[in-house]
C-alpha cells in the first residue's frame, strides 16, 4: 500500500500523477476491462489529476476503462460539469475511456446481490433497527474486471467518514440500501456518528460489501480544504482505514467553547440544500444549547430537484418528531427523513411538543414562504454580510467560510446529546 504525507506540505497534482503511474504500472492487463468509480463535483478532489493520470498510464494498457460517478441520489451531472470535473483530458479521452452516471432510480440499471437479514441488521445497529435489506449495485460493478475506487475521506454524517466502499453503497447502489443506511445514521444522531470510524452504518456497507465478488483496490485521499496531504492505494478497507485516521487529524477541528451564532457559508459546489445541509451537520456540535446557525448561501435556490416534493411534504424536523409519529411517515423515503432530522439538528418531541435544540435558519435563494412551510428559519441574505460577522469568537460567534467537509467539536469531548435535553 501506498502512504504519502508530508506534514506542511501539500502533495501537488504532479507528484500525485507520477505516484498513481508507478503504482499502477504493474497492474492492468491487455484484455481487462477495468471501472473506475468516482465522487461527482460536490466532493473536494483532484479529479483532473486523477483522470490524466490514468487516462495516460492506465488506458494504453488495458482493453477498456471506464469512469462510472458515484452520485448516490444526487442529480446527474451536466456536461459542461462533466468536463470541469475531470478537467482538459476529458474532451480528447483516449476511445477506450467512456464515462457512466449511476442512476439509482432506474431498475434496469442495478443488478441484486442478496440480502442482510433483519437479525444481522439487528445486531449491527445495537438494535435500533431490525429491518431486512435487499442489497443492489450498479451493474457495470460486476461487468468488468477490476474496480478502482477512488474516495475523498471527510467526517461524514451518515457514516462517520466518508469513502472506502461508501461509493458502493450508497455511492453506486439502489434504493433500500440508501434509505436503510441513512435512516440508521439518523437514529444514532449526527453529533455521535459524525467523525467516528467504525460506526454501525460502517459495518452494514462493510457487510454488503462482502457481496461484490469483483476484485478492485481503494484510492483513498485526504485533503485540507484544497490542500492534498495524504494518498492511500491498496486493499479498500485498509487504504479507508488510514485515509481516516489521518482525515481526523487534519479535518476535525477542537474549540475552547460553543457559540451563540454559527454563520456556515456554503461553497458553490453545494447546488441544493440537500447537499448544503453538510454547513449544519459539521458545525452542529459547536452551536450553544437555544443558539442560531445560519446556512449561508445566495446561489441555492431550491431544496432539492431529486427529493424536493417529499421535504416540501415531510418539512424539516427533529428524529423524535418523526419516531412518535411513525405509523404516519413510515412510507416516506427514509433517506429523506434522516436528512431532515439532520439539517434539523437534534431535539425532542413530548406531549406533541417539537423543541429543537438550536434554530436552524436558511440565508439562501429558497423563498420566506417556503422555508416556513418546511419548517426552518428565513433570513434574507442580501441583509447579511458574513465578515462583519468574522473574528469575534469572543462574543460567540462564528464564522465559517466554505463549510461543510471541516468537522467542528468542543476540546473537552461532550457532544449534544438528547437524553440531556
Amino acid at each position: 500500500m501506498i502512504f504519502s504525507h508530508a506534514p506542511g506540505r501539500a502533495i501537488t497534482e504532479g507528484e500525485l500523477g507520477e505516484k498513481l503511474r508507478e503504482a499502477l504500472a504493474g497492474i492492468g492487463r491487455g484484455g481487462e476491462r477495468w471501472l473506475v468509480i468516482v465522487p461527482d463535483d460536490t466532493r473536494t478532489l483532484p479529479m483532473p489529476a486523477i483522470f490524466a493520470a490514468l487516462a495516460e498510464g492506465l488506458a494504453p494498457r488495458v482493453r477498456e476503462l471506464a469512469f462510472l460517478v458515484a452520485l448516490g441520489t444526487h442529480p446527474s451531472m451536466t456536461e459542461a460539469q462533466l468536463l470541469s470535473h475531470f478537467g482538459p483530458g476529458y474532451p480528447g479521452r483516449p476511445p477506450n475511456v467512456v464515462v457512466y452516471q449511476h442512476a439509482w432510480d432506474d431498475p434496469s440499471s442495478l443488478a441484486g446481490l442478496g440480502v442482510i437479514t433483519g437479525e444481522e441488521v439487528g445486531k449491527m445497529s445495537r438494535g435500533l433497527l431490525r429491518v431486512g435489506v435487499e442489497v443492489e449495485i450498479n451493474r457495470l460493478v460486476l461487468e468488468y474486471d477490476r474496480l478502482l475506487i477512488v474516495n475523498p475521506v471527510f467526517p461524514h454524517e451518515v457514516i462517520g467518514f466518508s469513502g472506502g466502499h461508501k461509493y458502493f453503497f450508497p455511492g453506486v447502489s439502489g434504493p433500500r440500501m440508501v434509505n436503510v443506511s441513512h435512516w440508521l445514521g439518523a437514529l444514532i444522531t449526527n453529533p455521535k456518528i459524525n467523525g467516528h470510524k467504525w460506526t454501525p452504518v460502517r459495518e452494514m456497507v462493510e457487510r454488503a460489501a462482502s457481496l461484490v465478488p469483483t476484485p478492485r483496490l481503494g484510492l483513498s485521499l485526504v485533503l485540507r480544504g484544497h490542500e492534498l496531504v495524504g494518498v492511500f492505494l491498496g486493499e479498500v478497507a485498509e487504504a479507508w482505514e488510514a485515509a481516516a485516521d489521518l482525515s481526523a487529524q487534519v479535518n476535525i477541528r477542537w474549540v475552547e467553547r460553543p457559540y451563540d451564532l454559527v454563520i456556515s457559508v456554503a461553497p458553490p459546489m453545494y447546488r441544493e440544500l440537500w447537499t448544503a445541509g453538510k454547513c449544519m451537520y459539521k458545525l452542529e456540535p459547536v452551536v450553544a444549547d437555544g443558539g442560531t446557525l445560519i446556512i449561508y448561501a445566495p446561489h441555492i435556490k431550491e431544496i432539492s430537484p431529486t427529493h424536493g416534493r417529499w421535504l416540501l411534504a415531510v418539512g424539516y424536523h427533529v428524529r423524535d418528531y418523526f419516531l412518535a409519529q411513525w405509523e404516519r411517515f413510515e412510507g416516506y423515503p427514509w433517506a429523506v427523513l434522516a436528512h431532515s432530522t439532520h439539517v434539523k439538528g437534534i431535539g425532542t418531541y413530548r406531549d406533541g411538543v417539537e423543541r429543537p435544540r438550536i434554530e436552524v435558519v436558511l440565508a439562501t435563494g429558497i423563498p420566506e414562504a417556503v422555508c416556513r412551510r418546511i419548517n426552518l428559519g428565513y433570513r434574507d441574505p442580501a441583509t447579511l454580510d458574513p465578515g462583519e460577522y468574522a473574528g469575534r469568537e469572543d462574543e460567540g460567534i462564528l464564522v465559517v467560510p466554505r463549510a461543510g467537509e471541516m468537522l467542528y467539536r468542543l476540546a473537552d469531548g461532550t457532544v449534544p446529546d438528547i437524553d440531556r435535553l
